[in-house]
């Protein structure tokens, strides 16, 4: 791909940066950009470094916010004695879509896979079991993506609450196995949670 502009290149490059987005891609953005008044532009650009630079993980369950706790954490209406644990944000995102859980969150960062080099350590769990052993939580809800490594998360965790009070089940098999939550349809992922098993089925069945 020929430029005749090194500014339009450089454009074109980071924008191709982004996931899912090649180069054509890129260059239909940029030359989108390039159509728009200015001062959209300085916007646009304005918006995307303020987020970047502001943006906060709340202390509670790790989603993204704007203060120190996430607006779901701080809605009195959700229930706070139900935690949903999820492997990203995406996650978090692809379950509020189906407007079908009305608890709260706990953001892992990621799930165990040894093979990558990522162990509990690297997680958010410690940090889940204190919330547990702290708030007075009735429910977990595992949903994470249905494979190998969020299997042996599940397992993980599961083991260290065995003496814990706590109901620990996860969504129901409605996502293939080697799926993702976050490209499921919302009516699946919606029935998935609704459906929701123990967890000692789940892992004893496997």
């Amino acid at each position: 791909m020929q430029f005749s502009s090194s500014l339009l290149e450089n454009a074109v490059t980071e924008f191709a940066k982004l996931p899912g987005i090649g180069k054509k891609t890129a260059l239909r953005m940029v030359l989108h950009l390039l159509k728009q008044d200015s001062k959209e532009v300085s916007h646009f650009s304005n918006v995307i470094a303020k987020m970047r630079s502001e943006i906060k993980f709340c202390h509670r369950c790790f989603n993204v916010a704007d203060g120190d706790i996430c607006s779901i954490c701080s809605n009195s209406m959700r229930k706070q004695d139900v935690i949903c644990i999820v492997e990203s944000i995406r996650d978090v995102i692809a379950i509020e879509g189906t407007q079908q859980f009305n608890g709260i969150y706990h953001v892992l960062g990621g799930i165990i896979s040894p093979l990558d080099g990522v162990g509990p350590d690297q997680l958010n769990i410690e940090s889940l079991l204190q919330r547990v052993e702290n708030e007075q939580t009735q429910e977990l809800i595992f949903a994470l993506n249905p494979n190998i490594q969020g299997d042996t998360t599940i397992y993980y965790i599961q083991k260290k609450l065995q003496d814990k009070a706590v109901r620990v089940t996860t969504i129901a098999r409605g996502i293939a196995f080697g799926g993702e939550l976050e490209y499921a349809d919302e009516m699946t992922l919606g029935r998935s949670l609704q459906n929701r098993l123990p967890v000692e089925r789940y892992v004893n069945g496997r």
